[in-house]
């Protein structure tokens, strides 16, 4: 079982609080073995918002945790509390994973884990975030950033994305979005999509994609293109890259490229079935493509993918 402990220290906000505990607290439905074992971490009781606290453990106790999440901070006019500062530091150096959720970035940039190493926050405060720490490469368009032990979040809803994210590299893309269905929201947003995408997904029955997404996805196996969609929605193909990139923030294809990776993704974890017949079900055509867009995307080639997620089967800790 892996271990999360949450940093919490006062004036964290509860939003980004509360939806790491939901998170990382409770196993979606279905889910066979060990979820997180999660514990919050903090100075006696504190203090957010109009709440108050009681946690687990001390900080010190941040040191043997697999991953470590730092919610967002409130003042950030200020120095983060130099105890806070220094157990995630100690955490990281003992070998955890450190993620922060919007504003608790600055705790990750005061630890010196930012250094050289891209970043970002909320939008409102990605000048303040790269003004006060130089050192590190402040990205401010992208959802969050995945640096392997260090990752960051933009605001509220991305926090969520980064979340998932996490569960994601854990579990998998079916618990991924087990755990999305639960929370009812969508189950993937890519990091890199800008933060001020207004509507990820269609939001209502009568939107112009709400019909053709799902119809799309029956049909991955399918060459479908630009055209296809656009006739399948009734409308000219420059129209419909417009309501593509202000619902999903991507182009047509790159939605469609999107999709047939979480889908090979799927098969990798759940069936033995070869990289040929996973590239025709995936409308890739031939293994080679598949493994160069997979290895582009994901990080690494489709074999190496399923080796991984096979031998996490269960999920135990890797620490």
């Amino acid at each position: 079982m892996s271990s999360v402990s949450l940093a919490v220290t006062d004036g964290m906000l509860h939003f980004e609080l509360s939806l790491a505990y939901e998170i990382f607290g409770t196993a979606p439905a279905g889910v066979n073995g060990p979820w997180y074992d999660l514990e919050v971490c903090g100075p006696d009781a504190i203090r957010f918002g109009r709440f108050r606290l009681e946690p687990d453990h001390g900080l010190d106790r941040l040191r043997d945790a697999d991953t470590v999440i730092v919610p967002g901070w409130a003042d950030i006019d200020d120095d983060p509390p130099a105890d806070l500062v220094d157990a995630v530091r100690a955490a990281h150096e003992a070998g955890a994973r450190v993620a922060s959720l919007c504003t608790g970035v600055f705790v990750l940039a005061a630890a010196g884990l930012l250094d050289g190493k891209r970043a970002t926050t909320h939008w409102a405060h990605t000048d303040a975030l790269a003004a006060r720490y130089p050192a590190v490469e402040v990205d401010p368009d992208v959802l969050y950033v995945d640096n392997g032990s260090v990752l960051t979040s933009a605001g509220k809803a991305a926090a969520l994305d980064l979340c998932l994210h996490i569960i994601r590299l854990d579990h998998g893309s079916s618990v991924a979005n087990a755990a999305a269905r639960r929370l009812v929201v969508p189950p993937h947003r890519a990091g890199g999509q800008a933060q001020f995408v207004t509507t990820p997904v269609p939001a209502r029955d009568d939107h112009p994609l709400a019909a053709l997404l799902p119809w799309a996805l029956e049909r991955l196996d399918q060459p479908l293109t630009v055209e296809d969609l656009a006739r399948r929605a009734r409308m000219s193909s420059r129209n419909l890259g417009r309501h593509f990139r202000a619902a999903a923030g991507t182009t047509p294809l790159q939605w469609l490229l999107t999709q047939r990776i979480r889908r090979a993704q799927e098969l990798l974890e759940q069936t033995d079935d070869t990289i040929d017949t996973i590239a025709e079900a995936t409308g890739m055509g031939t293994a080679t493509t598949l493994r160069r867009h997979f290895n582009r995307t994901v990080g690494v080639p489709p074999d190496t993918y399923r080796r991984t997620f096979r031998a996490r089967a269960g999920f135990s800790s890797g620490r």
